[in-house]
């Protein structure tokens, strides 16, 4: 469903947010003839909208934090929970290794369609199969090759929603050990929902409870003053929390695009070092 929607996000939405010229040809074939036949029904519904806006900023907005990174000498990517990401086929950064990091099943899937379109990673890109909720994610990276004596820069979208708060904690935790002077992270998150927010209660337990008989429901919101906190206890310097206003504001509202994130769609930005003063 996600890939459906980035790939859909290409052609329903122009000029798009974040390019990926794989998103359509990652796409298993009975979805990519849907994208091709019948692409408004993709987009029709509200969710649909939220969704590819959430998706579009968030991976504009990881893979700019990784650019960044990369110039203050990051040579190292982790792409947690990848799913069907497409950046190892679209890596500009000759030096950068590339680790994707998924549950087994995922991965395995993935790993069949490169195989049957004949995709080839842009550079470097190791498969590490993991479970978030049973092991433990730095035995793994390293275990896989991961150099600890070099900065990492790693990404996580799409994931903390669908895990429980001591798995959120103990993967930052991972992070925090293996970025290094130079590292950080990106990822979203859902924002914990207020007293009065009937709607957006409602809309929410909607989204979860057809998501939960898929087999993976919501499980944890996150308060974003904590998460700033948090984040700073665990040795990042420079720590920005995007809301919605400033996601829609900076992304779409400038560029007059009718897309617009959810009210409770965040996106962190974590990093080792501080801002350069200009």
């Amino acid at each position: 469903m996600v890939a459906l929607q980035r790939a859909a996000h290409q052609t329903l939405d122009q000029p798009p947010l974040f390019a990926d010229p794989f998103a359509a040809c990652i796409l298993p074939p009975m979805a990519r003839g849907i994208l091709e036949t019948n692409p408004d029904r993709i987009g029709r519904s509200w969710y649909s909208s939220y969704l590819r806006a959430a998706l579009a900023a968030r991976s504009r907005i990881a893979e700019d934090a990784l650019a960044d990174a990369v110039a203050r000498g990051v040579t190292q990517y982790v792409v947690l929970g990848a799913g069907l990401d497409t950046f190892a086929l679209r890596n500009p950064h000759p030096a950068l290794r590339v680790f994707e990091v998924d549950h087994p099943n995922t991965q395995a899937f993935k790993r069949q369609r490169l195989q049957d379109e004949g995709l080839k990673p842009a550079g470097s890109l190791t498969f590490v199969p993991v479970d978030f909720e049973r092991q433990d994610l730095t035995v793994e990276l390293l275990t896989a090759g991961l150099d600890p004596t070099k900065s990492t820069f790693f990404s996580w979208l799409g994931v903390t929603p669908y895990l429980e708060l001591p798995a959120i904690d103990a993967t930052l935790r991972s992070v925090a050990s293996l970025a290094g002077r130079d590292g950080g992270i990106a990822f979203d998150f859902f924002r914990r929902l207020r007293r009065g927010e009937w709607l957006m209660r409602f809309l929410v337990w909607l989204r979860s409870r057809r998501l939960a008989r898929r087999g993976e429901p919501f499980r944890t919101h996150l308060d974003p003053h904590e998460l700033r906190t948090g984040l700073a206890s665990l040795g990042f310097a420079n720590v920005d929390v995007l809301g919605p206003s400033e996601i829609n504001a900076r992304y779409f509202a400038a560029s007059g695009s009718r897309l617009r994130v959810s009210p409770i769609a965040y996106v962190a930005v974590a990093a080792r070092v501080l801002k350069s003063a200009t």
